[in-house]
């Protein structure tokens, strides 16, 4: 969420910084601006009638004490209609608090100046292309056949039990989930990362306080009896376990990562393109968060990008990276860096990583504050990244990896499977 002193500070550049976005925040930034000018009015009157309330209550007191009763009985007619007055103006503040923070939800992050502009992820500019593409042999299948014939995911199973979007994971390929799982979480703690298993399950205000709410509410799974939200990702749980904490500069930057399945509804998906482990429902994935003071971010997102860069150059899959365009960047990200990995089979590029700095977007949603030297309270940045998504590197893997013989795995891997090979 965009703080409010500083839209009114840089309303033109902001304005034209969500163009890129193909937003026109013209309208509402006059909204929020004329919002908070009426917000800041009635606190000043409320400030003003609390000052006299108090200042009559001393009076009143005074009197008592003289033994002029009558005229105390007097002012303190006064004070209850002060307090009256009171009770009107708080209600005022409170309402126009709730209405513009209901249009500061509306309002994306201002995207970094390096953010190209575009429409769609068709405008998204690649940084880079790294790792060896194999030739496959002629019989070479795409990841769900080669799930059927070597009997290690079985979607139809996944659709009975649940629906689809749902697969099980089956002996070799249960095992093979689990190391790479595995290999995620030892890589990030390697980094200095400190592992967290985190509810499955968030509040409202957790999913307001990342951004998922209200931009993401219709792709959420809503358990509507407790009023509760499966998590899309890990960096729901993580990021809101510092809400409304004041940090000191010395705890920063703290670093998490953690392993959850994830939940979406992706309401509207269908077609090729969501076949097998494309897109799933249910999905497993390693999150790395950040919280950082804020001149050092842009340094962290770099480390991020190299970190999992690294993952994706040790498990010797072809793979590339996009800085998002406008058009294409989440809600919440000033900046995000894509990685995809190169599905030989199906001939097509899958995202498997997002990394992002959200600067202070989120902190300020989430009231999460660091006090610097000088006691000064400021907003943090959050940063977050995929590391790594596991079902399209895993189907990126099995597709790579194939051979006449069966499926190699990756040398990185044999440490936490005990096989080789899948046959």
């Amino acid at each position: 969420m965009l703080e409010v002193k500083k839209i009114i500070q840089h309303k033109e550049a902001y304005t034209e910084a969500l163009k890129k976005r193909n937003f026109d925040a013209s309208s509402l930034f006059d909204q929020i601006i004329s919002l908070d000018e009426k917000r800041r009015a009635t606190q000043a009157q409320l400030d003003e009638l609390l000052a006299q309330s108090n200042q009559l209550s001393k009076e009143i007191g005074v009197l008592f004490k003289a033994g002029k009763a009558q005229e105390a009985n007097q002012l303190k007619e006064q004070t209850a209609d002060l307090k009256n007055s009171t009770k009107t103006l708080n209600e005022q503040m409170t309402q126009a608090q709730k209405e513009l923070e209901n249009l500061l939800y509306e309002v994306p992050n201002i995207p970094h100046p390096s953010v190209p502009a575009g429409k769609s992820e068709a405008d998204n500019e690649e940084l880079k292309r790294a790792g060896h593409v194999p030739e496959l042999h002629e019989k070479a299948l795409p990841h769900w056949e080669l799930a059927k014939k070597y009997d290690i995911i079985d979607f139809e199973l996944g659709n009975k039990i649940t629906g689809a979007g749902f697969p099980v994971y089956k002996g070799k390929g249960a095992i093979l989930q689990r190391a790479l799982i595995t290999y995620f979480l030892a890589k990030n703690a390697k980094a200095g990362y400190t592992e967290y298993q985190v509810p499955l399950v968030v509040n409202e205000a957790s999913g307001f306080g990342t951004g998922q709410l209200p931009d993401k509410e219709g792709q959420m799974y809503h358990v509507t009896e407790d009023d509760l939200y499966l998590i899309p990702t890990a960096e729901v749980p993580l990021t809101n376990m510092y809400r409304g904490d004041l940090l000191t500069e010395e705890q920063l930057p703290i670093k998490c990562t953690g392993f959850t399945p994830c939940f979406r509804r992706e309401a509207g998906s269908y077609g090729a393109h969501v076949r097998g482990l494309n897109r799933l429902h249910q999905f497993d994935k390693v999150e790395i968060v950040n919280f950082v003071e804020p001149s050092t971010s842009y340094q962290v997102l770099d480390e991020m990008v190299n970190h999992v860069e690294g993952i994706l150059t040790e498990l010797k899959l072809p793979y590339r990276i996009l800085r998002l365009c406008g058009g294409d960047l989440g809600f919440t990200s000033a900046l995000t860096f894509d990685f995809e990995v190169f599905s030989t089979a199906q001939d097509k590029w899958l995202e498997v990583s997002s990394v992002s700095n959200f600067e202070t977007f989120q902190a300020n949603r989430l009231k999460i504050r660091y006090k610097n030297k000088d006691k000064k309270k400021n907003l943090i940045h959050t940063l977050n990244g995929s590391a790594l998504a596991l079902p399209r590197i895993l189907a990126g893997i099995l597709e790579n990896y194939q051979t006449p013989e069966g499926i190699k795995v990756p040398d990185v891997l044999l440490p936490f499977t005990g096989f080789d090979t899948i046959d």
